[in-house]
């Protein structure tokens, strides 16, 4: 879709998988620092957009790391801390930070939502997008499903199977 991506992940099974969908460049941010090694991949410029579900100590790198007039994208806190944002580096890098909450996105922006999933359906079968399922569960192991999530075991996504 003509982005450079620069994925990051905390493991190097999850950064093949990474590769596999397309990354240009990895990060494994569980041995370097997220922060430096984006500066170093964009010759000190920053990132134009970080898309974080992590939050916590690497959002904290990401804000540090965004490039001028870049835009970060707060998905989540899969980390457990709600990061503090120091509004300074905003103001001193022209940058946006975006909550991204798709329910309120959905609830609010009706027209919009289904706008984006006829474009995501439409690469879907185009074959531009390929989800990742990393595993099936049947019913009876919906908790296993959820402690796995939890854990971080998963890679992609998990699906809980009802029929």
């Amino acid at each position: 879709m003509g982005a450079r991506v620069i994925a990051a992940a905390s493991s190097a099974e999850k950064l093949a998988v990474a590769k596999a969908a397309g990354a240009d460049e990895l990060i494994n941010y569980s041995e370097t620092s997220l922060k430096d090694e984006i500066k170093r991949l964009t010759d000190g410029q920053g990132a134009d957009v970080i898309y974080d579900p992590v939050g916590g100590d690497l959002f904290d790198q990401a804000i540090r790391a965004i490039a001028w007039n870049g835009r970060l994208l707060v998905v989540g806190f899969a980390s457990g801390r709600i990061p503090e944002l120091p509004v300074n580096l905003a103001l001193l890098k022209g940058a946006a930070v975006v909550g991204v909450f798709w329910g309120s996105f959905a609830q609010r922006q009706p027209q919009d939502n289904a706008a984006n999933f006829q474009q995501l359906f439409g690469w879907f079968a185009e074959g531009k997008l390929k989800p990742l399922v990393s595993q099936l569960y049947p019913l009876g192991n919906a908790a296993q499903a959820i402690n796995d999530l939890g854990q971080r075991k998963a890679v992609g996504k998990v699906v809980v199977q009802v029929r």
